[in-house]
C-alpha cells in the first residue's frame, strides 16, 4: 500500500498576549511571513500580528489509508497546541482541516502530462 500525503492546516487566533509576547512575535514576524509559508512535517507557523491576531500552522502528515486523515489531523492540532503552550501564547478558536493529496483534483496541465505518459 502506498503512503497518502495529508496537508493539515490548523488555524486560530492569539488571545490575551502580554506586551512582551506581542513584541517577541512582532520581532520574529519575518520568519513567519505568509509569503514563506510551507507545509512541513514539523509544522510551519505564519501570522501577520501587525494586521490581525490570526495564525496558521501548516503540517505535512502521512498515512496508509483514507481513515488515517483523522489521526493526522488530531496529531497536527495537538502539535500546534503544544507549541503555543510551550511558548506561553494564549489562543482561541483553534480548528484543524486536512486534505488528502491523493484525492485532490488534478489541474488541466497535470491531466495532460499523465495522459501523455
Amino acid at each position: 500500500m502506498t503512503d497518502r500525503i495529508f496537508r493539515v492546516t490548523v488555524r486560530g487566533a492569539f488571545d490575551g498576549l502580554t506586551e512582551e509576547q506581542r513584541a517577541t512575535l512582532l520581532a520574529e514576524a519575518g520568519q513567519h511571513d505568509v509569503l514563506h509559508a510551507a507545509f512541513t512535517a514539523e509544522g510551519h507557523l505564519s501570522y501577520d500580528l501587525a494586521a490581525r491576531p490570526f495564525f496558521t500552522f501548516r503540517f505535512l502528515e502521512s498515512g496508509q489509508a483514507e481513515e488515517d486523515i483523522v489521526a493526522a489531523t488530531a496529531r497536527a492540532q495537538a502539535a500546534a497546541e503544544a507549541w503555543l503552550a510551550e511558548h506561553g501564547y494564549g489562543h482561541k478558536n483553534l480548528r484543524a482541516q486536512a486534505e488528502d493529496l491523493s484525492q485532490a483534483a488534478l489541474a488541466k496541465r497535470q491531466r495532460r502530462a499523465l495522459a501523455a505518459g
